[in-house]
């Protein structure tokens, strides 16, 4: 059985407030556990967490948050402070990679594509009221006005923030990393990116 470790909407306040989380920033599971703010073991069969509504009443923080799976009122929570939550599927090397970056980066491999969800689990990504991450992005667009009007708050419109390009990144569904693509090397070394020119290596990262 697949497990999800819960972070509360306390929990992620509190890494907020002593400046462990940056919520400038898009928050994943780089940054959570980077923040000793869960402990995320794929070989115990963990496979991310769940953002659950405990702390709703307290939460004020403005972020754009990619978990594995999100409770109703933490998302409501969420998007009524102008935020943004994607539920996002790892397979369980990609989300080794996630978790512990540099000791991947050390390895000199390239970044490899992650896996598409397995059949069981396609329904809940593609759903927008869960705001899974291969979900269409004019439904998840409805679906952000319902539970505003399910709540009773006035959904604020994020398009006209000053954090809008921070708010509204996302990464594409092949994509481990913010920022970096399948099939790129980080030369922890040398603090460079290499990238691949062949174009059959090209035309793979890119399918």
């Amino acid at each position: 059985r697949r497990q999800y470790q819960p972070l509360s909407l306390q929990r992620l306040q509190y890494l907020i407030d002593l400046g462990r989380v940056d919520p400038m920033q898009p928050i994943d599971l780089t940054q959570l556990t980077n923040a000793r703010g869960v402990t995320v073991q794929p070989l115990k069969r963990d496979y991310g967490v769940q953002l659950v509504e405990e702390g709703a009443d307290i939460f004020s923080a403005k972020v754009n948050i990619e978990v594995q799976r999100a409770s109703e009122l933490a998302i409501a929570t969420i998007e009524k402070n102008g935020g943004v939550v994607t539920t996002s599927f790892y397979d369980p090397r990609s989300l080794e990679i996630l978790c512990k970056p540099v000791v991947f980066f050390l390895r000199g491999q390239p970044i490899p594509k992650r896996m598409l969800p397995p059949e069981d689990l396609v329904r809940y990504y593609t759903d927008a009221r869960n705001r899974g991450y291969l979900a269409d992005p004019s439904k998840v667009a409805e679906a952000r006005l319902e539970l505003a009007k399910k709540y009773g708050y006035v959904l604020p419109d994020i398009t006209k923030d000053e954090l809008f390009k921070m708010l509204s990144a996302r990464k594409d569904p092949r994509q481990i990393f913010f920022g970096l693509a399948p099939g790129w090397i980080v030369n922890m070394a040398d603090k460079k990116i290499l990238k691949p020119t062949d174009e059959r290596l090209l035309k793979y990262y890119s399918s």
